[in-house]
């Protein structure tokens, strides 16, 4: 993904030429430069304020760090050779701040000997002078999920989180900490042409308002903060640890970060996403950093693997299903079934988090089940006989091909005694997750009730085929192609299980498929 990102980005770049680029008179526009050559002279000032835009440059203690004498393009100074300069230190917090109050931090960059406060006449200069700031704080949205035994009312929940979630409600936001940032000075000289810059990098580049030139391209880059090392902003903090860095960034690296860290094209998709987003992209971050390469590589295979293996399922699954003229050998009542089940798989991982591709591919499946029902019986709606006066009532009808086969009568026999198990076991279960297990609810009760039935005995619904297969002696009437991808994808899913974020009875439920 990272890869095709950036080959997008270069594309865009070598795209429109510089000279057909017009000003608001008609007259092309002249590609610009960087305002700060290579190899010039920097000073480098980090400011700390509770105040978007900062003016309080005469109070010592705003001031975080400065670092005299930096080269513009210097890939080789530094402790460990690499451009990189490091600073530690500990940010005093304000109440407001540990009330959920916002900080934020100010960058400068001038040329050496001038400073960035425009009051002092003698040493600023617009031109020499490079500023960004942001909010280094970052809200998170802290969810309490309340469970407690539907029969005792009791919970093994801390006190205190219980007491905060009906202080704030099921849904708290609270400002949180990392303890690391990197400044970036992206490495570049490209002769950019105001209006001609592709998204998303048009985001980073300043053009000066009268020289028409740019400003060097300054980025905060905490692409390797994992969201698990965020810790909440409290009243028992007093000051937070801090480790600033800076480093040169060259072009094509800069390219990836900020196409990565971009996310305005998904803003309609609302507030829960994004932080879904945030956490599904620390697992690829964590895959990153603490895989094995090789394991890496066949993870990224084996994942397209995966969603072909899927696509042919449900395509062969449709295509059998939709040439099937007698349903001579098929179980008709574990098609129902089969709806049943997803539909109680779909409302469960609903109910809880879980990955969007996961819900993605259970709601196709449900989609496809129900579709079946059509081909398996005749479905119509009966405009006569209406339910309460206004809707027409949906009737079902055994096709004559089922009908007229035994496959009906050992359908019927098999499940007649499939329900002397079936039935017995539910109640079992059903009293033993009553009994010793915590819910958020009577609804979250029946779907984790039923769910994990499913799971533990699921397969047992597989027997109604089997039974017609025995009988019939034939295995010649089932769907081979979708029974077979099925099958391979079940491995796959195992690998995966133990990767991908659900919930541990959905893991389970893979192993037992």
């Amino acid at each position: 993904r990272i890869f095709i990102i950036w080959a997008i980005s270069s594309w865009f770049r070598r795209g429109p030429a510089p000279q057909e680029q017009s000003s608001a008179g008609g007259t092309p526009r002249a590609p610009s430069r960087n305002l700060f050559p290579k190899d010039t002279l920097m000073d480098l000032y980090v400011y700390i304020s509770e105040h978007e835009h900062f003016t309080d440059f005469n109070v010592s203690s705003a001031l975080f760090w400065q670092k005299r004498d930096l080269v513009y393009g210097d890939w080789t100074s530094g402790e460990n050779a690499d451009g990189c300069y490091e600073h530690y230190g500990e940010v005093d917090i304000s109440q407001s701040v540990q009330q959920n109050g916002s900080i934020y931090i100010h960058v400068y960059f001038t040329k050496s000997g001038f400073h960035p406060d425009p009051r002092q006449k003698n040493l600023y200069r617009r031109l020499a002078t490079v500023h960004t700031s942001r909010m280094i704080n970052k809200y998170k949205r802290r969810r309490f999920q309340k469970t407690k035994n539907l029969l005792t009312g009791e919970t093994e929940a801390d006190p205190e989180m219980i007491k905060r979630a009906e202080d704030y409600g099921p849904v708290e936001v609270i400002s949180h900490w990392h303890p690391n940032l990197t400044i970036n000075m992206v490495d570049d000289h490209t002769p950019w042409v105001k209006g001609s810059v592709p998204p998303p990098l048009d985001q980073y580049v300043k053009f000066d308002a009268i020289s028409g030139d740019y400003y060097p391209i300054l980025y905060f880059n905490d692409y390797w903060n994992l969201q698990k090392d965020y810790f909440p902003i409290n009243e028992t903090l007093q000051r937070l640890p801090f480790r600033l860095s800076f480093c040169p960034l060259s072009l094509w690296r800069w390219q990836l970060y900020a196409a990565q860290s971009t996310k305005s094209p998904w803003n309609f998709l609302g507030e829960d996403l994004y932080e879904q987003s945030d956490e599904e992209q620390d697992s690829v971050k964590v895959a990153l950093l603490e895989t094995n390469p090789y394991l890496l590589a066949l993870t990224i295979v084996v994942s397209i693997v995966h969603s072909i293996f899927e696509f042919l399922a449900f395509k062969n699954d449709i295509q059998f299903w939709n040439s099937r003229q007698s349903l001579e050998g098929l179980s008709v009542r574990s098609v129902f079934f089969g709806v049943f089940q997803s539909l109680v798989v779909l409302l469960y991982i609903l109910d809880n988090e879980t990955n969007f591709v996961v819900q993605v591919s259970v709601f196709i499946g449900l989609l496809i089940d129900l579709w079946k029902i059509t081909k398996v019986m005749d479905v119509r709606l009966d405009r006569e006989n209406k339910v309460a006066g206004v809707f027409p009532r949906v009737t079902f009808k055994d096709k004559s091909t089922y009908i007229e086969s035994s496959t009906k009568v050992y359908d019927d026999m098999a499940f007649r005694y499939l329900s002397w198990i079936l039935f017995p076991l539910l109640g079992c279960y059903a009293v033993y997750s009553l009994l010793y297990l915590e819910h958020k609810g009577w609804y979250s009760w029946v779907l984790s009730m039923l769910y994990g039935f499913l799971l533990t005995f699921g397969f047992i619904t597989m027997t109604p085929q089997l039974f017609i297969n025995y009988k019939l002696k034939s295995v010649a009437h089932l769907p081979w192609r979708m029974l077979t991808y099925k099958a391979l994808n079940t491995f796959i899913d195992d690998l995966f299980a133990f990767v991908i974020k659900m919930p541990m009875m959905y893991r389970i439920g893979c192993l037992r498929d």
